[in-house]
């Protein structure tokens, strides 16, 4: 059987997300298979690496025993070169283990992991992984690429600008003014985090102030963007190719009117009654699958989303968010989420994929993507070294 190695945590303010993501949507279903060895790899909030079979199990994080595990858990290296080695203990060990991986499965979502980081190390290591390559996850976690990407290509955005938090310290009144050209109410964002944190909706002057200070806290870059009229959100789980795009159910979350789909919404809602009383059976809170929408509408969107997966050359699967104002049937490029919290399995499940049909897909993708990459050629021969 191929090994698969697991990636978790991380040095990011999403790593209990990633936890959920690599333990419930990825290992388990990949050991129910019954196809893989799979090897459990977790990335604490201070950096330390562990190889171990006792993360696989949630419980060990709920309870804080993770916390034992960390202080007494040997040193977990990578051999990379020509693939990837997994290496616990020192050189002089006595119970040195190594693991040689077949493939990798991403789960480190935003900074260090989902933003390209790791997949450029998976790169060089010459070892498959799973999901979008190292320049899509760059292109995709980072909403002004992104927009700017997609803005070429001719896919829609609400009015937006941008600014360094360099900017907004140094000279806010010159940022304020390129704002001024928007209408509130705005939205302000970091440009690489997901998980909507650090997120601000704001009406005024005095909250955009406010909020710029917020986004600056946790990122050098902010986006700032016109809200919606008449909003109906929608995001659409697709994987596949960048050329062959296979889309899920178009989703439409369901919040109350004055608010948005912030992280407490998106987590912290499993399992409390929506709309009507219902019950959402999803992590991500209470939403409709497939969302509620004129059949004619319905295609636009899931063609926008589509076209915005090809246009930054995601790969494997990723989340497009969209944005529709239910008066003028107008759709916008809101974002892109590399890695769907979960894989967004709920939604795939209701298209039909398992859990377990849905990460055997995606590593079959990686090793399919890995043999087209291997047929590049990316040496060239010359004899410019003998001049010297």
């Amino acid at each position: 059987m191929k090994t698969v190695a697991v990636i978790f945590g991380g040095q990011s303010t999403e790593h209990d997300v990633s936890v959920v993501t690599g333990i419930a949507s990825i290992i388990a279903p990949l050991e129910a298979s019954g196809r893989y060895i799979v090897e459990a790899v977790y990335i604490t909030k201070k950096g330390q690496w562990i190889w171990d079979s006792r993360l696989k199990d949630i419980k060990i994080f709920r309870t804080g025993e993770i916390e034992n595990i960390i202080q007494k858990a040997p040193k977990t290296q990578l051999e990379i070169g020509n693939g990837l080695t997994l290496v616990a203990g020192g050189k002089r060990s006595l119970k040195k283990r190594l693991a040689t991986i077949d493939v990798v499965f991403p789960a480190l979502h935003g900074t260090n992991g989902e933003d390209g980081a790791l997949m450029g190390l998976l790169q060089m290591a010459n070892v498959p992984f799973v999901g979008c390559s190292m320049a899509s996850s760059v292109l995709a976690m980072d909403k002004v690429l992104a927009k700017q990407v997609t803005g070429a290509e001719n896919i829609p955005s609400t009015p937006w600008v941008w600014a360094s938090a360099a900017e907004c310290r140094e000279d806010q009144q010159k940022v304020l003014a390129r704002i001024s050209k928007l209408s509130y109410p705005l939205f302000v964002k970091p440009a690489h985090l997901g998980s909507s944190i650090g997120i601000s909706k704001v009406s005024s002057k005095d909250e955009l102030v406010n909020a710029l200070e917020v986004a600056a806290h946790y990122d050098s870059k902010i986006i700032i963007e016109e809200a919606v009229d008449n909003l109906i959100e929608v995001t659409l789980p697709i994987m596949g190719s960048t050329e062959n795009p296979l889309p899920a159910l178009l989703e439409q979350p369901v919040v109350a009117s004055e608010t948005f789909f912030d992280f407490e919404t998106k987590y912290m809602q499993g399992g409390k009654k929506g709309k009507n009383g219902q019950k959402s059976s999803s992590s991500q809170g209470y939403s409709i699958i497939p969302a509620k929408l004129e059949p004619a509408l319905y295609e636009s969107a899931v063609k926008i989303a589509c076209d915005t997966y090809t246009a930054l050359g995601c790969d494997g699967i990723a989340r497009v968010d969209l944005l529709i104002n239910s008066k003028t049937k107008k759709i916008y490029f809101n974002e892109v989420n590399p890695l769907p919290g979960g894989l967004y399995a709920h939604n795939w499940r209701k298209a039909g994929k398992s859990g377990i049909d849905l990460v055997t897909a995606l590593i079959d993708r990686a090793e399919d993507r890995h043999k087209e990459t291997k047929q590049m050629t990316t040496s060239f021969t010359t004899s410019y070294l003998k001049q010297f």
